[in-house]
């Protein structure tokens, strides 16, 4: 599939069944790498020249709305592929693929009546298009939010001695209390261990004599018990402090360790449940915003050939993906098959032409520009 392609009109100057045939013998011939497709266009409503003057100033930026919520749409259904380990499917629109849909694109006439006025169906495109990117914005912030704590928790299980959960690591015959003892848990630096053995005894009085043991150590930090008479642990806990020292928090419950497991699988259920929610929500939006992007095309084909050839409407649309190295010999033929006059009027402004008019980048002797699909 081409990740890249040219809408583009011709004046008709005869016959738009000539021209077409002459087109793809032109490019058969000379640019045979660059499939080239028939657009069709239905008869839009012209309305007035001032209405397609003010319509054409907001179709650019417009068209770059559209197109970014496209991208969004399809940069978050990678993501949740890559996450979820989903094969990576093909996008689609209405059923056939998006390639498909492009070069074989049928105006929806059930969803914007020809009938209507072009402003009438470019703000009921933007309409809907932002209603979708709004939908996307509160459904992916939902499912960041369950990601996050899911994120945290595996920070407290997998961190450092220093952050992590120590309720897998402390086990309840490694803590001793009474009415007047109690067992603190020490985070130690691994280059202090030596300090904290020789040191922990007399950082406070009354600690119990050879009580530290340790239960664990990672690539930082080293995590040791000590025993002491409860009415001294805030001493010690200062103390420790000075001596680079942390002392952790620590209660055993097998209560709240079971509470935490059955937290850490319902967010599990539910990031599955949400991803999978939302990458189907993401399939079936991309395939609106992207058909919605097709119609909002054709009416700017529609307008630009209009504002660029004049009435009543007699030109021929078409979709083509050049590769790279034939794009300026495909160009050559799109302007060999502008007539001369045409190509004379589409002059810089300085020569006092129509360059600017529709604000395209990138200004031909007839209406051009591409359509992007990531």
């Amino acid at each position: 599939m081409a990740t890249r392609y040219w809408v583009i009109s011709l004046p008709v100057e005869n016959s738009a069944s000539s021209l077409w045939s002459r087109l793809r013998e032109s490019i058969s011939r000379h640019a045979f790498d660059t499939p080239l497709y028939r657009f069709n266009i239905p008869d839009l409503r012209v309305g007035t020249l001032d209405s397609l003057l003010a319509l054409s100033d907001d179709l650019v930026k417009s068209n770059s709305f559209v197109e970014g919520v496209s991208h969004k749409l399809r940069r978050q259904i990678e993501e949740l592929e890559r996450s979820s380990g989903v094969e990576t499917g093909t996008l689609t629109v209405d059923g056939v693929p998006v390639d498909s849909y492009i070069t074989r694109f049928v105006w929806d006439e059930a969803k914007y009546p020809t009938m209507s006025p072009l402003r009438e169906i470019v703000d009921n495109i933007l309409a809907h298009v932002s209603r979708i990117e709004d939908d996307l914005k509160v459904r992916v912030a939902e499912f960041n939010n369950v990601r996050s704590q899911l994120n945290a928790i595996k920070r407290k299980q997998s961190g450092s001695l220093a952050v992590r959960d120590l309720s897998d690591i402390v086990k309840p015959e490694d803590i001793i209390t009474s009415e007047h003892l109690v067992t603190l848990l020490a985070i130690v630096p691994k280059y202090s261990q030596k300090d904290w053995l020789s040191s922990y005894e007399t950082l406070t009085t009354f600690v119990v004599p050879r009580s530290s043991k340790k239960l664990y150590e990672d690539n930082e930090y080293a995590l040791y018990t000590v025993i002491l008479f409860r009415k001294v642990a805030d001493n010690f806990r200062i103390s420790a402090r000075e001596r680079g020292f942390q002392i952790r928090d620590f209660e055993y419950s097998p209560e709240a360790q079971d509470k935490r497991q059955q937290e850490l699988e319902k967010l599990l259920q539910d990031q599955e449940t949400m991803s999978h929610s939302l990458l189907q929500w993401c399939y079936a939006s991309y395939g609106e915003v992207f058909s919605s992007w097709m119609h909002f095309c054709a009416v700017r084909v529609f307008a630009e050939s209009i504002l660029r050839y004049g009435l009543p409407p007699s030109f021929l649309a078409a979709v083509l993906a050049p590769p790279t190295k034939s794009e300026k010999k495909v160009r050559s033929i799109l302007e060999g098959h502008c007539g001369s006059r045409n190509s004379a009027l589409w002059k810089s402004e300085d020569e006092g032409g129509l360059l600017g008019l529709v604000g395209e980048a990138d200004a031909y002797p007839y209406v051009s520009f591409t359509i992007n699909l990531i």
